[in-house]
């Protein structure tokens, strides 16, 4: 028979042994306990960018609320749009937290966890006398967009589908490697418009205080923004599910959708993402 004494000890040891069993299944979905590495184009405001030498931006601001949920300290590792999925499965980081439009070709080699709900707009010079207010309007006119984004195909396709067959003549995409650099290109008359996602075209607008304008008067190509994981890891990607859930039900999620003037996805566009 064990005597009192022994099984106290062997209740704190059982104890002890459980807690740190606990605190190791917390962390094993990342590479580094404690840690939490996102990729993110931070070329790219109001969702992320740098102030200085600081990360900012919605995106980050909503991961650090996240990872914090999770108990974990976020890095975050620059890396232009067209390298964050392959700087994924090469497992420079584990999430990417970067403006990242859900579609069905990303969701074949990634999995997305769904946070944000946006579209694009189109921007042209103020001083233009042209001022397409839907992507139909584009056909014979140069238009610009950051490399690797999803509203690319949408161009191309009505261009081939639309313009062409309308006998008109094709969109003329030219692509560069930042949103910045695309409105510089707009701004020196390399482009007609520019493309971009909606949040991000009333920010620039607003800094160019009068020299651009968003022509569009509707929401264009409608979409939902996700979180990229690994499909390797499907531990962290539950982690990260929970600590969304965390982050939310304290409320500050729906003050920083406030701030920046986004929207939540309802339970109809998550439902959508499943047929």
């Amino acid at each position: 028979m064990f005597s009192h004494l022994h099984i106290k000890k062997l209740t704190r040891c059982l104890t002890l042994t459980l807690a740190l069993g606990s605190a190791a299944l917390s962390h094993a979905a990342v590479m580094n306990p404690g840690k939490l590495t996102v990729g993110s184009d931070l070329t790219f405001p109001p969702y992320e960018y740098l102030e200085g030498k600081t990360p900012a931006g919605f995106d980050i601001e909503f991961m650090n609320g996240v990872a914090a949920a999770m108990k974990l300290q976020p890095t975050y590792v620059d890396t232009r749009f067209t390298s964050l999925i392959p700087g994924l499965q090469a497992k420079r980081f584990e999430l990417i937290a970067s403006a990242l439009f859900i579609t069905p070709e990303r969701q074949k080699v990634i999995d997305l966890v769904p946070y944000l709900k946006t579209g694009e707009s189109l921007i042209a010079l103020s001083s233009s006398s042209f001022k397409p207010k839907k992507p139909e309007e584009l056909c014979g006119h140069k238009v610009g967009s950051m490399q690797g984004t999803y509203w690319l195909e949408k161009l191309h396709t009505l261009s081939t589908d639309y313009c062409v067959k309308q006998g008109l003549k094709p969109i003329q995409v030219s692509e560069y490697a930042t949103d910045p650099q695309t409105t510089q290109a707009l701004l020196s008359h390399a482009v007609e418009v520019q493309m971009t996602d909606a949040a991000v075209a009333s920010q620039v607008v607003a800094k160019m205080k009068g020299r651009l304008e968003v022509t569009s008067d509707t929401l264009l190509y409608p979409v939902l923004v996700g979180l990229g994981v690994s499909k390797t890891n499907p531990e962290f990607k539950q982690q990260l599910i929970d600590g969304i859930a965390a982050y939310k039900a304290s409320g500050q999620y729906a003050t920083l959708l406030q701030k920046y003037s986004l929207a939540e996805p309802d339970d109809a566009d998550i439902q959508a993402l499943k047929q």
